[in-house]
Formats: structure tokens, sequence, C-alpha cells
């Protein structure tokens, strides 16, 4: 078992800094929970308060069951890997992942058995003898999974591990933790700022900003439903395009602010929520891939606006069309093939089912239901 629960959790240092103002969710057994969010937002905060390594100012932290705000790291039964590797470079990589153990006084067999292991599920049965200095950064980084894996711990924190490593490397290791995570079915929490590995690797995301838990839901329902502005511009690469004016009604639906208007059709009168915004300011999000070039006439369902294109980011497979509709910048991921020039005037199409709506002072989320 490794079920984490973390109930009413806050962190306020001596200064009066709130680090995190109130956690309050549970981590399944065999679960891998991503806590994600910018520098400063507390997400390793609250993992070295799991860990045992930074005091809870007030709030309960369970594992199992058992309460252990007031246990020692090593009381807790859970194995942290740093961004750092922490190897020790005078050891082997087998007395690396051996060390622990042998401070635990396992007998020499069992040392053995749980190092080999280890080593064939991550690739290092080869290296067992070299020194971190002969590895490259991503077999450190195995390394140092694996010297907690053999502890068989109840759940493995992970505090941003693939940070130090190049795009290619991060890439296959962020595949290999998953992978492992997989066949272990061990509890991982793993924190990142890096919304692509909380996106690929996260079972459900804790998103946070400036200590406060904004939404904890699944990779996807976090992109399609983001319950307010910041989740919604922090997930997304490019990011969500915002168009910010006020809902006017004079023969359809329209978003007017001071140099364009976007129509809207008609369906926003059937929503009772949007509906009674119309005169007032509201800001509306749409994703870039939801902006097409325009090929047909517009319609009710598929509005159309005209913008001018800046300038086109090709990166192989897709392409980024840069645009300025008004003052507001637009993006658009499209087809690298058949592009518009770069000055030129765009038409083009978005569906109305993919917009989002949110409050211009409290950013919340408004349904369009």
């Amino acid at each position: 078992m490794g079920e984490v629960r973390l109930e009413q959790v806050r962190k306020v240092y001596d200064d009066g800094h709130v680090a995190v103002a109130s956690a309050d969710f549970q981590v399944a057994d065999s679960e891998l929970l991503v806590l994600v969010g910018p520098s400063g937002c507390g997400k390793s905060t609250l993992l070295r308060m799991i860990a045992g390594l930074e005091s809870i100012t007030s709030g309960t932290l369970s594992i199992d069951g058992q309460v252990v705000n007031a246990r020692s790291p090593k009381d807790r039964d859970i194995a942290m890997v740093f961004q750092s590797y922490a190897l020790y470079p005078h050891m082997t990589v087998a007395q690396n992942l051996a060390f622990g153990l042998k401070l635990r006084k396992l007998p020499a067999a069992d040392i053995v058995r749980r190092v080999n292991e280890a080593a064939d599920k991550l690739g290092l049965r080869d290296m067992l003898d070299k020194h971190p200095r002969m590895l490259s950064g991503g077999q450190r980084q195995r390394v140092a999974l694996g010297r907690a894996m053999v502890r068989n711990p109840r759940v493995f924190l992970l505090d941003e591990p693939l940070s130090n490593l190049d795009a290619k490397l991060r890439l296959s290791t962020r595949t290999e933790i998953a992978k492992l995570q997989r066949e272990l079915r061990t509890t991982m929490i793993y924190v990142t700022h890096d919304q692509v590995e909380a996106m690929t690797l996260g079972h459900r995301i804790v998103v946070l900003d400036r200590g406060v838990i904004q939404q904890i839901d699944t990779p996807m329902r976090l992109y399609e439903q983001p319950v307010n502005l910041f989740v919604a511009g922090f997930f997304g690469s490019p990011a969500m395009n915002f168009l910010r004016g006020t809902l006017i009604d004079d023969g359809g639906i329209r978003l007017v602010s001071q140099d364009c208007r976007l129509e809207l059709g008609d369906f926003l009168r059937a929503s009772p929520q949007l509906a009674n915004r119309v005169g007032t300011k509201i800001i509306i999000g749409l994703r870039p891939e939801d902006i097409r070039v325009a090929t047909g006439p517009s319609s009710a369902a598929e509005p159309q606006l005209v913008a001018k294109l800046e300038y086109v980011e090709p990166v192989g497979n897709e392409a980024f069309l840069n645009l300025t509709f008004g003052t507001h910048e637009l993006v658009s991921r499209v087809s690298p093939t058949g592009l518009p020039a770069a000055g030129s005037h765009v038409r083009l199409c978005f569906s109305t089912s993919k917009l989002h709506y949110f409050d211009p002072d409290s950013g919340q989320r408004l349904s369009a239901q």
C-alpha cells in the first residue's frame, strides 16, 4: 500500500510567508500524481512536507491511514529522488545502490538480490562497476531512481528529477519513469515546472500558484476544462489565446473591444450564465489548434475573423501563425503546407463549441452549458 492523504496542510514561515495555503487531496495507492506550477508556487515545499524534510504548520498528513506529521523522514517509508542525483562519486553504481540498505543492516544476500533486481529493471546491469563520473546524465538519474527503488518504499517522491538533462535525455528518461511506475505499481508524487512532463506522466495533476491549489484533475480535463485563467494559460504550447472585450447583442452576439468585433453567433442566448453577461466585460479563450485558415463562407457554428499575419514559425510537422487581430495577439497551429505570406491578411475560422469563457475580475471559468 502507498496511500497519501493531506488534510488542510499548511506551511507558513516565520516571516509570515505562506508557502502552501491549504492542501487537501488524496493520492491513491499506485497512482502517479504530479505537482506542477511556476517557480515559487509551493510544489517543492509541499513535497518536502510529505517527505518530512519540512515541518507542517497545520493540518494532517497521513500515509496508509497513519498520521505521520511528527515522524522523521526515515520512519515514513518513503524514498526521495532529487534533481541533483546526490550520488557518491567515490562509490560504484553497485555501491551507491546498496548504500542505504547497508545502513539499515540488511543481510548481504538481500542487498545483492535487491541491487541486481533494480539494475535489471533500469538497464544498469553492465554499469554496476562504474563510477558516476563515467555515466551520462540519464544513466545517473537511473542510478538515483534505483537507489530509491531498492528500498521498496510505500511512496516515491521525485523533485524535478529531469531538469538537469538535455531535451533528448528528458524525453527518454521520462518514458523510463512512466514505464517503471506501471511495472512497479508504486505510488509516486512527482514535482515539475514543465507542463509537458506533467501532462505526459501524471494520472492526475495538482496545479499550484502562489501556494494555492488551483485545480486537481486528469491531464485532458485540465486542458479541455480549465477552471480559471491561470490553468488555461499554463497548459498548452503555444498557450491559449485570450480575447478581452464586452459582450453585446445587436441581432447577434458579439465580443467588442476598442478596435475589433468578433462574431459569436446566437448560441450564447441558450446559455443562461453567458446570456446574463451581455453588456459586461468577458474574456474568451481559444486554443491555437482550434483556429484554422478559412476555406469557405462563415456560418453561425463557425464564425470568421480577419487578422494580419505577422510572421510564421515552421516547426516541422506543423507551423505557428503569429497574428494580430486589433490589439490582440493570436497564434494559430496549422499544417506546414500552403502557408500564407507574412504581412498578408488572413481569414480565420473557429468552432464556437471550442470557446472558453472567463470572468475578467475573478478569472474563473464561466459555463457555456
